[in-house]
């Protein structure tokens, strides 16, 4: 890890680092992660972390770098247990979700969205994934309310629900199995819907696999689906879709 930001300017003032040294000190990038610190400028949002794969050094590495050039909004998506005791340890003031595995610090002024996103859960078993783009969209800023545990199998559950849904301006639909809901939903709302196919099923699921194949397949006209279990990217295209909106 390099140096922190404080660390670099106490030497530099304490007179063991020229300002040639500490300027070279705060510039180097680390040797595992080339960290895109003007993204915000380009696209409205600052770079979101991947944790999967990452090792609880390298998330880390990547916070303290993120926070030493001023970003304090920071979202790290893909967090199991272990990885978040170590950079909750390190960093008190970020905040993790441990069912959708995500951590983030959110200490920069947002302006809110108008419109509402909702995310809606077709079992229980789907949580996670639906929490991840709960939170996703939330973060961005956004207003979001999810609805759980409205899967086609007792379909009278989401009709007591149609006042919720029926207000979004976005949604998001995260179901496995047969992967059936994003259609019900999709013909019963005038609004976008982003179909999110889980991993959750038997055997033939596939892991995901036929409820990915239904929601493309499916006949309901304004149903977009993104990848299998991929609710941070469902929440984030569902903010990037608010956003048309205006902010409040």
């Amino acid at each position: 890890m390099t140096l922190k930001t404080n660390e670099i300017l106490n030497k530099f003032k304490n007179n063991e680092l020229t300002l040639e040294q500490a300027q070279k000190l705060l510039d180097q990038p680390l040797d595992y992660a080339t960290i895109d610190y003007d993204r915000k400028k380009r696209t409205g949002n600052h770079e979101v972390i991947y944790g999967a794969g990452k090792t609880k050094e390298q998330i880390i590495g990547i916070v303290q770098n993120m926070l030493d050039h001023d970003i304090h909004s920071i979202l790290i998506t893909r967090v199991n247990d272990e990885k978040s005791q170590a950079i909750l340890k390190e960093f008190p003031q970020i905040i993790y979700d441990e069912l959708s595995h995500i951590c983030y610090i959110d200490e920069e002024k947002k302006e809110i969205n108008k419109g509402k996103i909702v995310v809606v859960c077709a079992g229980t078993s789907d949580l996670p994934v639906a929490r991840e783009a709960y939170l996703t969209a939330q973060f961005l800023g956004n207003e979001v309310e999810l609805v759980s545990d409205v899967g086609v199998a007792g379909i009278h559950r989401l009709f007591h629900r149609l006042d919720v849904i029926q207000e979004a301006n976005v949604l998001v639909v995260c179901a496995g199995m047969e992967g059936a809901l994003a259609s019900v939903v999709g013909g019963l709302v005038d609004k976008p819907v982003i179909a999110v196919p889980t991993s959750i099923g038997y055997g033939a699921n596939f892991e995901g696999l036929s409820a990915l194949l239904a929601m493309l397949n499916s006949c309901a006209s304004g149903v977009s689906v993104v990848n299998i279990d991929n609710g941070f990217g469902a929440g984030y295209m569902a903010h990037i879709i608010n956003c048309l909106g205006g902010k409040k």
